[in-house]
């Protein structure tokens, strides 16, 4: 309708429930800029994410363009708008500026870097907060880490030298000080590094699963305990399988066949009591695990799991990535993606986490980082 002081050529200008009902349906990038219109505008936006009903993790990869360069440049993948945004940014400085630290990621939320002086680490979901801690006293080149609440858990991994190579240490964030535990078991020492580990984390328990056997052990950090062995193979068709949390609980990912030939991958949740088996979630549709594969066949495969989504990714090929979204903890919905983050990096790093409005509104007006946003076209 249009009011008696207002030309037939002007619009009527759009506001309350309706503006609210039209940001809701507006990917979070595009918001950014509209809180800046107005304070009406800036209102609407905010109540608009009430009727959003469930945040969709980001997939968030990390490019180190060169190993002696602090600038990362950043490829966040939002599942909501199925687009991609560049961010641009410097790594977090260090106190020796001669070490230059590789990026690393844990446990899907956690970036960390690690040098003979320093352990940093950041949680935050687009990592603008980077924590600096003392090194652990352990040296350790690729060790299995893990954030449970307030404490970071740094297990195996050692150096040569070190006399134990099972060494654990856990950090405490609120009294800042690492805290020495119990070793982890000597059935993991031929696979005692990240490589070979998987790990996962359900309440104040880290579950470390070697990758080729499933055989599985879990430290509860609190009480500082061991307990195993576990088969997490879901059976002898899986060679190959990466432990993770989906929607809060304990589910594998395994490739089905035997290397060189995959035949399926599948996703199954681990009943509570460890032990007593599994129950299938999902396959992967064929036509995505030959996109998976491309020319090439499996190396492994890494897995981020954040809230009820899984994104997988065949390290020998890069362009593609699988995503699913577990609805209900039992109906897979699986589309691939064309990976945006190949542009030439040195390497990629894979981590996830729940992208809020004010995680972006922080990332644009950030003063302690340069940081570039760039929505890339699909």
């Amino acid at each position: 309708m249009v009011s008696p002081h207002q030309s037939p050529e002007e619009e009527a200008p759009i506001h309350g429930d309706v503006l609210e009902a039209i940001f809701s349906l507006v990917p979070l990038i595009h918001l950014v800029p509209s809180c800046h219109v107005s304070k009406a505008w800036n209102s609407a936006v905010f109540s608009s994410l009430s009727h959003v009903k469930q945040i969709k993790p980001w997939l968030i990869i990390l490019s180190q363009t060169t190993l002696s360069s602090r600038v990362n440049i950043a490829h966040a993948y939002d599942p909501r708008s199925h687009s991609w945004l560049k961010i641009i940014k410097h790594q977090p400085l260090i106190n020796k500026p001669c070490e230059i630290p590789t990026v690393r990621s844990s446990h899907s939320t956690l970036l960390y870097t690690i040098t003979p002086s320093e352990f940093t680490f950041s949680l935050d979901a687009l990592h603008l907060d980077w924590h600096q801690a003392p090194a652990p006293r352990v040296w350790r080149v690729d060790p299995i880490v893990a954030r449970v609440g307030k404490r970071v858990v740094v297990s195996g991994g050692a150096c040569d030298f070190e006399d134990d190579p099972l060494a654990v240490e856990m950090y405490d964030m609120e009294n800042r000080d690492w805290i020495m535990c119990p070793s982890m078991p000597a059935m993991l020492k031929s696979a005692s590094a990240s490589m070979w580990i998987s790990v996962a984390v359900v309440g104040e328990t880290v579950y470390l699963t070697e990758k080729n056997s499933g055989l599985t052990y879990s430290f509860h950090s609190v009480m500082k305990v061991w307990e195993g062995p576990y088969d997490l193979r879901p059976d002898e068709s899986v060679f190959y399988s990466v432990t993770g949390t989906l929607s809060e609980k304990l589910t594998v990912a395994g490739l089905v066949g035997e290397p060189g030939n995959v035949r399926e991958v599948k996703l199954w949740a681990v009943k509570e009591e460890l032990g007593s088996g599994m129950e299938e979630i999902g396959s992967m549709p064929k036509e995505m695990v030959e996109k998976l594969k491309g020319d090439s066949e499996f190396g492994s495969v890494e897995v981020v799991w954040v809230g009820n989504f899984v994104y997988l990714r065949n390290t020998l090929v890069l362009e593609e990535l699988v995503v699913c979204e577990v609805v209900d903890g039992k109906m897979c919905e699986w589309r691939s993606v064309k990976n945006a983050a190949v542009d030439g990096g040195t390497r990629m790093v894979l981590c996830g986490g729940d992208v809020r409005m004010e995680d972006l509104q922080r990332a644009v007006m950030s003063e302690k980082q340069t940081f570039c946003m760039k929505q890339l076209e699909m």
